[in-house]
């Protein structure tokens, strides 16, 4: 397929496939494997339509033991050619996540989060016997305890409307345009994600240049996204009809520009201290800082604290006591005058890393 050699997708079984990868080579591991649904029979619905995926051969397994062999033989292939620092996902249901979580634990992942992707239109429980199955569960882990993974705060912050991202995610599920059809309308893949669910994966967790590994690929949701996102894929799948539907997806699909994948973490910044603004002549000493609405004052001093009534300390500590509050971003609190405008002192620092960068 077209785009760089690092972007392939592996026709085969995903344990001897990934055997064969070099060790410690992909930054992070999305999995979608079998949720042994243990149940018997086919599911229809009430106007006797019939269920998909709740009888696919590849996810049929004897006993609970030898669904449990099995995590532990994919999970171990994959933390082998994990980068020190990398990341893996996981993604079940009731049926197998819980039993999935404990064999990453005994194998020395080390779990971070717990995610709940909710269902804004999950299939009914049709047989009126238990709940409505609203969710599924995703198990973000690193590699070991010591490892650093990625985690890009601010841009799932920003896309959040500055908002933390919380750990339950309202998404749809597949459907309209993207859910994959085969020309008399049926779908091509019963489990198929959707790509909002992988792009908030991708671009919480890996860099553009990064290399995700998926050892089920299905019908390639995951290499659509990398691919759109500036990131590198590997995708392992055993069914060659998926593989030809995921390599026509995925040479349809076009890489952002550079200039749209990057993100910028506040913690690369470089470090500006409040003194430097002093130096530099931006604030002198004796300037009289405000927050936005004028009601508290404090004076700039040569040494690079403030001062206000008998408060003295940096920016911070002044800001928060002034206020009564625990903690202060003084920043973003204290403002300068410029043409009768009350301007955070930020902008100064700003001003300061674009002259240096």
């Amino acid at each position: 397929m077209g785009g760089s050699s690092q972007d392939r997708i592996l026709l085969g079984d995903c344990i001897a496939e990934m055997a064969a990868l070099p060790a410690a080579s992909v930054d992070l591991v999305f999995a979608d494997p079998p949720y042994n649904l243990q149940l018997s029979g086919e599911l229809r619905r009430p106007n006797n339509s019939r269920v998909d995926g709740v009888e696919e051969a590849w996810d049929q397994f004897d006993s609970f033991a030898a669904y449990d062999r099995f995590a532990r033989d994919w999970l171990g292939a994959a933390r082998r050619v994990m980068k020190p620092d990398g990341g893996l996902w996981v993604i079940g249901s009731y049926h197998n996540i819980f039993r999935v979580g404990a064999v990453l634990q005994d194998l020395g992942f080390w779990i971070q989060n717990d995610v709940i992707w909710l269902k804004t239109n999950p299939m009914p429980n049709f047989r009126g016997r238990r709940f409505t199955n609203a969710h599924e569960t995703l198990i973000w882990c690193a590699r070991s305890q010591e490892s650093k993974p990625t985690f890009n705060y601010e841009a799932m912050k920003s896309l959040n409307e500055e908002l933390q991202m919380r750990s339950d995610w309202l998404l749809p599920v597949c459907g309209g345009a993207e859910r994959l059809k085969d020309l008399n309308g049926h779908k091509v893949h019963p489990t198929q994600k959707p790509e909002a669910l992988l792009h908030r994966v991708l671009l919480a967790t890996t860099k553009p240049g990064d290399t995700v590994l998926d050892p089920f690929f299905g019908t390639g949701t995951t290499g659509a996204v990398a691919k759109r996102l500036g990131r590198h894929f590997i995708g392992i799948e055993r069914d060659p009809g998926y593989t030809a539907i995921a390599r026509r997806r995925i040479d349809a699909i076009e890489t952002a520009p550079d200039d749209a994948l990057i993100l910028q973490q506040k913690r690369d910044e470089r470090r500006i201290p409040f003194g430097t603004l002093i130096e530099r002549g931006l604030l002198r000493p004796g300037d009289v800082l405000s927050d936005v609405s004028g009601r508290w004052t404090a004076k700039v001093r040569a040494d690079g604290t403030l001062i206000s009534a008998d408060v003295r300390g940096s920016i911070h500590q002044v800001g928060a006591q002034v206020q009564g509050a625990p903690a202060c971003n003084g920043w973003l609190f204290w403002c300068y005058r410029e043409q009768g405008q009350r301007i955070p002192i930020d902008l100064l620092r700003q001003r300061v890393r674009a002259e240096t960068a």
